[in-house]
């Protein structure tokens, strides 16, 4: 039997937030929880291996951070040792997340380089004990898993029934290889042989489709044509906390650079002493974008040290 968990109570089609790392930190769920409030939240992944450690959970603690605006928040987790995902998976559970998502597409070479993220494409037998091991030690909690359609070639047919056979309560398919990274429109005309897939082996596992989304009406049209459950978001909400409620169509260009001016100081807030104030500067070429005069004041904002720095210049600009 699967444990479901929230999954099981969300109406289709979900939205939920993408992992994304050094991007979905705190700070940044929370300005998307209080703005669009999506259906799911994913944590930015972290390392099972460093958790696991003493020294690394103090080091690691900030990545899973949350509080209750966040829910269901689902932490998102990568490693390489099936007994130290039952560990974390114990860990994510005493903290009161709402479920664990195993990372199993991320693309980067040093990830991969160590037969994590996207790298388990390449050991199926590995993959499948990491699962069951991670259920272990969630109990109650629900599992999930996030990947991609293959390693350099598209191969649904021989990667993803190790998954599906394991038992998850939600799938999520990047539908790209891991060569192909983001380089290429994704494959949504994939998306209804993944279903048909999982309809043959079981029908419990919800699957969403990420890739290339960047409107809840967009979502909505590849769900109802490809048949999947949800839909999740990365890429597109980057400088549009709005993203995921559709009742809102248009944001002033001083209502937005006010959320991120609100949305450096809650970084501040949460991180100074923990994470350098240059991964917020990442935000600001979305948020800073597609107005009059948006260049100049980007390269102001990407000059400054501090919140109070980005306040002020945010606060000249729209005088």
């Amino acid at each position: 039997m699967i444990t479901k968990g929230f999954w099981g109570k969300l109406n289709k089609p979900f939205f939920s937030l993408a992992p994304m790392y050094d991007v979905t930190d705190a700070a940044f769920r929370r300005i998307i929880a209080k703005y669009s409030n999506p259906d799911v939240i994913f944590t930015e992944f972290v390392s099972v291996d460093g958790l696991v450690h003493p020294v690394g959970r103090e080091k690691l603690a900030h990545h899973l951070w949350f509080d209750k605006s966040e829910k269901p928040i689902v932490a998102q987790v990568f490693g390489i040792k099936p007994e130290n995902f039952y560990k974390g998976a114990e860990l994510c559970r005493s903290l009161g997340f709402d479920g664990i998502d195993i990372n199993m597409g991320c693309p980067e070479k040093n990830i991969v380089k160590q037969g994590t993220g996207s790298g388990l494409i390449l050991d199926p037998a590995l993959a499948k004990d990491i699962i069951v091991a991670t259920k272990e030690g969630a109990g109650e909690m629900p599992v999930s898993v996030k990947t991609r359609i293959g390693f350099n070639k598209e191969e649904i047919n021989d990667w993803l029934p190790n998954i599906l056979e394991s038992g998850i309560a939600h799938l999520t398919m990047h539908l790209r290889t891991r060569k192909e990274m983001s380089k290429v429109p994704a494959h949504w005309n994939l998306m209804e042989r993944v279903i048909a897939l999982r309809d043959d082996i079981q029908k419990e596992t919800l699957i969403s489709g990420n890739g290339d989304v960047t409107t809840i009406a967009q979502g909505k049209k590849l769900a109802q044509e490809t048949g999947c459950d949800g839909i999740m978001i990365g890429r597109g909400v980057f400088g549009n906390p709005w993203l995921f409620n559709d009742k809102v169509i248009n944001v002033s260009v001083e209502e937005k650079l006010k959320v991120m001016v609100e949305h450096t100081q809650l970084y501040s807030e949460l991180f100074t002493g923990v994470k350098n104030f240059a991964i917020m500067k990442k935000h600001y070429k979305a948020y800073a974008n597609g107005f009059e005069n948006a260049s100049v004041l980007r390269a102001k904002l990407m000059n400054t040290n501090n919140a109070q720095e980005v306040a002020n210049i945010v606060d000249k600009f729209l005088k």
